[in-house]
């Protein structure tokens, strides 16, 4: 099994949240941490300035499609940027956590 970090950017704290809690809960990832960040980034033809937030999904190469299809459900943004980074090496006792807690529903 491999692992990954999946991650996404919102334009709310609370959309965040709400987001971060409905794929735990729904066991597509057993953690999810939530970072205010400022991006750059062109859009409509214009470099756009925004803050935004962040949200980091634990989870295993097997629930990322169904990660991906949930964020696609709840976000609220025309294209959300969504992509996945794999782990290359994890402690095994929370490697064994992160597995268990990305089983699916």
């Amino acid at each position: 099994m491999n692992y990954l970090a999946v991650v996404t950017t919102v334009a709310t704290h609370a959309e965040a949240q709400g987001l971060a809690r409905s794929i735990v809960e729904r066991g597509l990832a057993a953690c999810a941490q939530i970072s205010e960040i400022e991006s750059f980034y062109t859009w409509n033809g214009a470099v756009q300035n925004e803050r935004e937030f962040r949200v980091l999904l634990k989870t295993t190469d097997l629930m990322y499609k169904r990660v991906e299809q949930a964020i696609r459900e709840i976000h609220s943004y025309e294209l959300p940027a969504i992509y996945a980074l794999p782990v290359q090496q994890i402690y095994e006792p929370y490697a064994t956590w992160l597995a268990g807690g990305s089983r699916g529903e």
